[in-house]
């Protein structure tokens, strides 16, 4: 039994993983902004009030978890804006930015000491965050918040392999959650995310997977 901590964990991705994990027995941390009864039904425990894009609140995450090793790290939350080179919404980018790449390293910088050797980090990111995938443009705040995410994934990476933390780059698939209303059943998507997880390991470190196992171009 391994102790996995997932940021935004009351609804989408966050709580099908939650709820996946805790059905194989593993201890589970689900980490959120509010609780939702869904989340509070399957029982793991959840810590509440925390927003990815606030220093203070990484800060409060830890201190609430001081003591409790952390054997994988699932940086799920992030958010969605739709914007176009005729509608650029600025203000929006920022917070993109602050949620989508900024959170999860200031969630894993907070956590970091709580995370052992032979322990595992997940970024959840997008393909539309990859230069050599974009063929449709648009979505300027969103792509460009993802490819930092991406980058924040792979310094991680580097800078943690000495530690023997591994750290994987992982794009759900087009997933029917409340940000897109289409795709797979997040139940299928977490499915394959947990997979590649388990395959994550120091020899692999770094590496860009879609959840179905492909490796996805930068």
């Amino acid at each position: 039994m391994s102790t996995y901590l997932v940021t935004g964990a009351n609804r989408g991705i966050g709580l099908e993983l939650c709820r996946c994990l805790q059905a194989r027995g593993e201890t589970v941390i689900a980490v959120c902004r509010q609780n939702s009864p869904k989340l509070a039904s399957l029982g793991v425990q959840v810590v509440t009030g925390i927003d990815v894009g606030s220093d203070a609140a990484a800060a409060s995450l830890a201190n609430n978890l001081q003591g409790v090793t952390i054997d994988v790290l699932i940086n799920n939350a992030g958010m969605l804006a739709t914007d176009s080179l005729e509608n650029l919404n600025f203000e929006g980018m920022r917070r993109q930015f602050e949620i989508n790449s900024l959170g999860p390293l200031r969630v894993t910088a907070a956590l970091l000491p709580q995370i052992p050797p032979g322990g595992k980090i997940a970024m959840i990111t997008s393909r539309m965050g990859s230069i050599a995938d974009n063929t449709s443009g648009g979505y300027y705040g969103y792509r460009m918040s993802k490819a930092a995410a991406n980058m924040v994934g792979m310094s991680l990476a580097r800078d943690l392999k000495s530690r023997q933390i591994a750290v994987a780059v992982l794009h759900p698939g087009l997933v029917n959650t409340g940000m897109t209303n289409t795709g797979i059943p997040p139940a299928q998507a977490a499915a394959g995310l947990i997979a590649r997880i388990d395959q994550l390991n120091l020899d692999n470190t770094g590496t860009f997977w879609h959840a179905n196992g492909e490796i996805l171009p930068w």
